[in-house]
């Protein structure tokens, strides 16, 4: 029975305007059970035809049939399959894969076969081929006798019909190609067909049937042993490809990367960076916003402040008006008029020296009543809050801030002591709550005194700085801006002309959205401008990818000669980039993370690190990957067989 027939079959390369013969009609047929050896000078084309027989290549024209099917007319993915169950190859290099060990080169076409590479299923063979105790030795490890013994045992991993050794002895010395043409002639007495090319005439001798080759044509074929009639007894071969986990994939890219240190390091540094800037941007900019909401919430509620403005007479430019100037009566008033607000609060402020024993301090008087505590979120810690009477009866009595605290008594004991004011006694009687710094200003570096005792004993004054109006959620703000507004320049008979910029009333509201808007807005700009490092940590990875695929070009036309079909050489370099992606991006968030940590620990920046950004970041790590993997995957699954293997 004929296994292989060809039938008129050429092979013609155009190079330029010239047309090559490589294969020049050729008619040929083995059958089953034979051991072919074809030979001719270079250039005969006896390496072509055997190419093509183990359909690494294809004829110009012409119709080859393997086991009665014409191969010339199937597609590329059940080509694949040809060689992957009924082919086996043994090369003149070996191409072994130089991080693998003997045992997973043997194993290596199961990865397509049966989707993993089984490295006990590789020791029968290995055993077979004399080399079960070289299993766990890299090629570099054995000779190269050793080597092509492995890449014998790799043939025959699959039990292939067919085996097809191109110059199987060719780098070898003389007691190491004895060995190989021992194993070939038992393989074919166990009834395998074996079809060698060589150019030498005492290993072709030792074939059963001779055929030489010049300018692409056989001149001759001779038998010189007869062909026995027993075959090759097999199970049914397989026609399906093996499907390769996720874990496996993984499994394989990782080594592939382990096997290149340096290269894969600095593929990872890039999305590493990237990832790292990420992370840190969004816990900086979060942290930002969440020391923002503090310090506005610190500053109370929903409110309205009012404050004095210019009043300006007809005609007259704005710098030359008078001050419209606000009262503590104006804030009853208020509170009568608009009984929907919670609450009023007026208060003023000026700056004074502060001395306790031999220790000075200069900060913010504040002279407030005892509604401002609520509507600014101010609470004492430590004593008590001035009376009712107190304020009325101008009592020198004050409230210290933490910082005040500090300064003046470090720690000690401060309630019931005595500190001067612009040189006049105040009785401590309670510590305020900290709250911290807010822009510029650190507030807790003040000094709250009764509001009467600040106008007449502090600053001589009748007027107040500005009057705080606390509103519920529901209201409209606005419009009650507006109302304000209206009801102050009527009660002061302000004139129509000046009454714009009489009293100003500030939304706090308004000043948090924006505040918070402006914080966001920064926020993103400095993300975006983190992924872009993240792109260019991809691009790293498309470059370092295409220097892989082009180096390896010879392992993927291995790969392909042992079965992978073009989508499993996608799935591999994909799978590779999308793992560095990965350990770009978990190395990337422990380093942002850290880094993070850093900057709030020593330079006392607030960051705040959430899942979300964390679990965005690792997500554009990965997309990164699969993203600016595909092309150099591309290129690498479109390789021809042939191609890839002669390339140097």
């Amino acid at each position: 029975m004929s296994m292989i027939e060809l039938k008129n079959i050429f092979k013609i390369y155009q190079m330029g305007d010239n047309k090559l013969t490589v294969l020049n009609d050729i008619n040929l047929k083995i059958a089953e059970g034979d051991f072919v050896a074809i030979m001719g000078p270079s250039g005969s084309g006896k390496s072509t035809l055997m190419n093509l027989i183990g359909c690494l290549d294809t004829s110009t024209s012409g119709d080859y049939l393997l086991e009665g099917k014409n191969v010339s007319t199937l597609p590329e993915d059940e080509v694949a399959l040809i060689r992957l169950h009924k082919l086996g190859f043994i090369f003149q290099q070996f191409n072994l894969l130089s991080y693998f060990d003997a045992a997973e080169n043997v194993a290596l076409p199961l990865l397509y076969s049966q989707g993993e590479i089984d490295r006990e299923k590789a020791m029968p063979f290995l055993k077979q081929v004399g080399l079960l105790e070289r299993a766990d030795h890299l090629p570099r490890e054995m000779s190269g006798g050793q080597q092509q013994r492995v890449a014998i045992a790799r043939s025959l991993v699959n039990r292939p019909r067919l085996i097809l050794a191109d110059e199987p002895t060719g780098n070898l010395d003389s007691h190491s190609e004895e060995q190989v043409l021992k194993i070939l002639e038992e393989l074919n007495e166990q009834g395998m067909t074996i079809v060698m090319v060589t150019h030498e005439d005492d290993i072709g001798k030792r074939a059963h049937r001779t055929i030489r080759m010049r300018d692409g044509k056989v001149v001759s074929d001779v038998r010189n042993k007869p062909l026995r009639s027993e075959t090759l007894v097999t199970s049914a071969v397989e026609t399906k490809a093996g499907v390769l986990t996720v874990e496996e994939h993984f499994k394989q890219g990782l080594k592939q990367l382990l096997s290149n240190k340096v290269r894969t390091f600095l593929s990872i540094l890039g999305v590493m960076i990237g990832v790292a800037s990420v992370v840190t941007m969004m816990a900086i900019g979060l942290g930002a916003q969440k020391s923002i909401e503090s310090q506005l919430s610190s500053l109370g509620g929903d409110l309205l402040t009012v404050r004095s403005g210019i009043r300006r007479s007809a005609g007259v430019a704005a710098q030359s008006g008078a001050t419209a100037m606000l009262y503590y009566e104006d804030a009853e008033a208020i509170a009568n008029k608009f009984p929907t607000i919670l609450g009023v609060a007026p208060s003023l402020e000026g700056r004074a020296q502060v001395s306790f024993k031999n220790k000075n301090w200069n900060t913010s008087i504040m002279g407030v009543d005892q509604s401002y505590y609520d509507l600014r979120s101010w609470k004492v810690v430590e004593g008590r809050n001035f009376t009712t009477d107190e304020n009325t009866k101008r009592s020198r009595v004050a409230l210290i801030g933490a910082t005040v605290y500090k300064e003046l008594f470090g720690g000690k004991n401060a309630i019931g002591e005595n500190i001067k004011i612009n040189k006049t006694n105040f009785l401590v009687v309670g510590l305020l709550n900290e709250k911290g710094s807010s822009g510029f200003r650190d507030q807790d570096d003040v000094i709250f005194v009764p509001i009467e005792t600040a106008k007449r004993r502090l600053f001589g004054r009748n007027t107040v700085d500005t009057i705080d109006v606390q509103i519920p959620n529901d209201i409209d703000s606005n419009a009650l801006v507006d109302q304000i507004k209206a009801f102050l320049n009527n009660r002061h008979k302000i004139p129509l002309s000046s009454q714009e910029d009489a009293f100003m009333v500030w939304n706090m509201a308004d000043m948090k959205n924006a505040i918070m808007q402006s914080n966001q807005t920064m926020t993103l700009l400095l993300t975006v401008i983190a992924a872009i490092s993240l792109v260019v940590g991809g691009i790293g990875i498309m470059n370092i990818m295409l220097v892989s695929v082009k180096e390896r070009t010879r392992e993927i036309g291995l790969r392909k000669a042992i079965g992978a079909r073009p989508r499993d050489i996608l799935s591999q370099f994909l799978v590779e980039s999308v793992v560095v992606g990965i350990l770009g991006g978990v190395f990337g968030i422990a380093f942002g993370v850290t880094l993070a940590l850093v900057l709030n620990y020593f330079s006392g920046w607030t960051t705040s690190i959430s899942v979300m950004s964390i679990v965005i970041s690792f997500g554009f790590s990965l997309l990164i990957g699969l993203i600016f993997g595909v092309y150099p995957a591309k290129i690498a699954s479109d390789f021809h067989p042939i191609e890839a293997l002669r390339h140097d």
